[in-house]
């Protein structure tokens, strides 16, 4: 018989470490604000990424790209 109570239990996506999904880990899915934070930074530095065509870029008028999005898209 299984314990209905009994909270999931999952791997934190930055270090593996197993947490049980509650109020005791507050960063969930993560296991820490720390491997929260390294998560984010891998987005940010497009580490990660969706892959697939830009296509947000392709709508904008070459006036409204700022320096930046001028440089990634050539």
């Amino acid at each position: 018989m299984t314990d209905t109570n009994q909270q999931p239990q999952l791997d934190c996506p930055q270090c593996g470490k197993t947490i049980t999904w509650s109020e005791k880990y507050p960063e969930r899915p993560f296991c820490s604000q720390r491997c929260r934070e390294l998560d984010f930074g891998a987005w940010a530095t497009e580490s990660y990424y969706i892959p697939g065509e830009p296509t947000w870029v392709e709508e904008m008028e070459d006036d409204d790209m700022d320096e930046n999005t001028r440089r990634y898209n050539g």
